[in-house]
């Protein structure tokens, strides 16, 4: 492919320099302006539009072994990203098109087209497909419906609750016919939200007492499902309420991914054999065989306004960091986006 005088010659990208210890400090990343590759046979070129900063996010800034490899130092770091095909080099994407990837952190990214799934903008908005319709709305369908094995009449308890992923998990059981949705948030104004909004039956702040306490008192007669994205006293609060044959579902643990000594675990866990209750932890790519279902599911009710969703958005690739700080934070309600 010839070189295009009209395309951009450079873009900026997030490096990592420094592995994190303990909480991320902006002195670990650097913004950095490249070169922006033209496409080679079976490439893309696509312009980023909306970038997706994630929990997970965390872990692959260190070294450890996890079930994702650690993002290199000294280059560009990776995430959900949606943009328009501004170049291609490859059958079947056309100049205009646009598609959902996973070079995000950049303004541009040049990359096999294999790696793109075209989505549609009329259909949703494109932010959409970083979050209640794409790899965070999979995740709650999945770890719900899949990993906890939830059916109708359960009581299902969803610790952060408000976040991208949890406030669409207690839609989706309320919509199924759960008898009893129970959430857990950082703030008066959130647990507001996810009764009146986002139709929970009860929600109550966690900073304001005791978890297990404030469990108790929204659901007096136990819960049947737990679904966990922040670990610690909410965990140990579940498995003190879980009822008979009761699943906990494990999607993250946000309370500990910067401790710099090990967490301690629950202290109640023999609970577990007189509740014969399962613990099982999941990742959202084991189960993509899901996606058709999940789309052809869900996206009636996104469009018809039955599933509500928040997104939280920041301007700027200069301010990416300080995004995903923010939803290590907690201050993001929904999916966090980065619009560029």
């Amino acid at each position: 492919m010839t070189d295009n005088p009209a395309l951009p010659a450079t873009g900026r990208e997030w490096h990592l320099v420094s592995r994190p210890v303990g909480w991320p400090k902006p002195e670990d990343f650097a913004l950095v302006e490249t070169e922006v590759k033209q496409p080679g046979p079976g490439q893309v070129l696509v312009r980023n539009e909306y970038l997706s900063v994630d929990p997970y996010m965390r872990g692959r800034m260190s070294a450890a072994k996890s079930y994702a490899a650690p993002f290199e130092l000294g280059k560009v770091m990776q995430g959900g990203a949606v943009g328009e095909v501004i170049a291609s080099n490859a059958e079947g994407f056309a100049v205009g098109d646009r598609v959902l990837h996973f070079f995000g952190w950049r303004d541009y990214a040049t990359f096999d087209a294999k790696s793109a799934v075209k989505v549609d903008p009329e259909a949703a908005p494109l932010s959409t497909y970083l979050g209640v319709l794409g790899m965070t709305g999979l995740t709650a369908y999945a770890g719900l419906l899949r990993t906890a094995s939830f059916k109708e009449g359960d009581t299902v308890f969803v610790s952060g609750a408000a976040g991208a992923v949890g406030s669409q998990v207690g839609q989706i059981a309320k919509l199924k016919g759960a008898s009893r949705v129970i959430g857990s948030a950082g703030s008066d104004e959130k647990v507001k939200l996810l009764v009146e909004e986002y139709g929970f039956d009860a929600a109550f702040n966690y900073k304001n007492g005791s978890v297990s306490e404030q469990l108790r008192e929204a659901a007096p007669d136990g819960i049947d499902v737990y679904f966990d994205n922040v670990g610690g006293d909410h965990l140990e609060a579940a498995i003190g309420s879980l009822n008979l044959h009761g699943r906990i579902a494990i999607c993250g643990m946000i309370s500990v991914y910067n401790n710099t000594e090990p967490a301690p675990g629950p202290k109640n866990l023999a609970r577990l054999i007189a509740t014969r209750g399962r613990i099982e932890g999941f990742l959202v790519g084991d189960h993509y065989d899901l996606q058709p279902q999940f789309v052809q599911e869900v996206g009636p009710w996104v469009a018809s306004g039955e599933l509500k969703y928040r997104e939280t958005v920041v301007e700027g690739i200069e301010n990416n960091l300080e995004a995903f700080l923010g939803v290590l934070r907690g201050e993001n309600t929904g999916k966090m986006i980065v619009k560029l």
